[in-house]
């Protein structure tokens, strides 16, 4: 006798590898194994780049915070040090937010923990 492979469960899990491929060009949205290699290539990116993205907002956040630091006389590192001095909990998010459309808050915060 034959051995059940559970047919039904098997054209559902496709269906869904080949909706997840809808847009992907040629073969790779129609032949199921090409689709299957690239749509966990693709999850495998996603996953991965928003962990990355997490570090590269970072990264612009503090280039902004130093710009803006800059042009009130002090640097990043002078900055941040003298926050955590005064424990004032400004995260980067925001002093980088405050230096790009609030530049007179930035400044009076630069001014207050540097005097």
């Amino acid at each position: 006798m034959p051995r059940a492979k559970n047919k039904a469960a098997s054209h559902r899990s496709r269906r869904k590898f080949i909706k997840l491929a809808k847009g992907y060009w040629g073969a790779r949205s129609k032949v199921w194994t090409i689709a299957k290699h690239h749509i966990e290539k693709g999850l495998l990116h996603a996953y991965r780049d928003r962990r990355l993205k997490k570090r590269a907002f970072r990264s612009l956040w503090i280039v902004r915070i130093n710009a803006a630091a800059r042009q009130e006389g002090t640097t990043y590192s002078r900055l941040m040090n003298d926050l955590k001095k005064q424990n004032i909990a400004i995260n980067r998010k925001v002093l980088a937010d405050l230096a790009m459309n609030h530049p007179a808050v930035f400044a009076a915060i630069v001014r207050k923990v540097a005097g």
